[in-house]
């Protein structure tokens, strides 16, 4: 079983963790990974754009020229949708992009997500990540220490832990979250994970129990 190393703050040794991609899930299915992603973003689609149609348009609705003699393509009003500062023919209306898949799938999708990030080597583990004061040099440190700066990188935790997360939220492109919340979409966006020993073994714990169930949904 492969054995990923576990760093402390400074960056040095001071364990290991025997973890390997199926321990999440059984295979990645790349359709349920884009599946997922895609929804995650639609959902977060503001949805407000508008455009005016041609009767919204404000204008004069005279007849521009009349409609035979001049040599002219006949027209209309100024607020035709093919002249310049005319309505859209096809209006953008408000809309609601958001949609749901179901929640088995989405758990799933986030356990091959981090599968993957087993099976392609960007997972790393620290044994604990805390502060007793937020602390944005300490955790810029902290970063540098385990040679992932210049990466996108989100940190996963085991619970919420205000101290990290505001000692994280100013760095470019680092975003810290517990576990619990973890989806396809924040862990496929970041190139690394960065995983507490305590985060991880909940993470395990949790696919474990859904292995279960899965196994004993089957064999009813």
């Amino acid at each position: 079983m492969p054995k990923l190393t576990i760093h402390d703050r400074k960056g040095q040794k001071v364990g290991t963790y025997n973890v390997e991609a199926s321990d999440f899930a059984p295979e990645i299915n790349k359709q349920l990974l884009h599946d997922a992603v895609v929804m995650y973003q639609a959902n977060r689609r503001q949805g407000s754009h508008k455009t005016k149609t041609r009767g919204e348009v404000k204008a004069s609705t005279k007849k521009l020229y009349r409609q035979k003699g001049t040599g002219n393509a006949r027209a209309g009003h100024r607020r035709s949708g093919v002249r310049r500062g005319g309505g859209h023919i096809f209006a953008l209306r408000p809309r609601d992009y958001s949609y749901s898949m179901p929640r088995k799938a989405l758990q799933l999708a986030t356990r091959m997500a981090i599968a993957s990030k087993v099976e392609d080597n960007e997972l790393v583990v620290i044994d604990e990540l805390a502060f007793e004061s937020p602390k944005t040099r300490d955790m810029v440190s902290i970063i540098k220490h385990l040679d992932i700066e210049g990466d996108s990188l989100l940190v996963a935790t085991k619970e919420y832990d205000v101290n990290v997360y505001k000692s994280g939220r100013n760095i470019d492109r680092v975003s810290v979250s517990p576990a619990a919340e973890l989806n396809a979409l924040n862990v496929l966006s970041a190139r690394r994970l960065l995983v507490t020993k305590a985060a991880l073994d909940v993470l395990r714990e949790k696919a474990a129990a859904n292995g279960a169930a899965k196994a004993s949904e089957t064999a009813e």
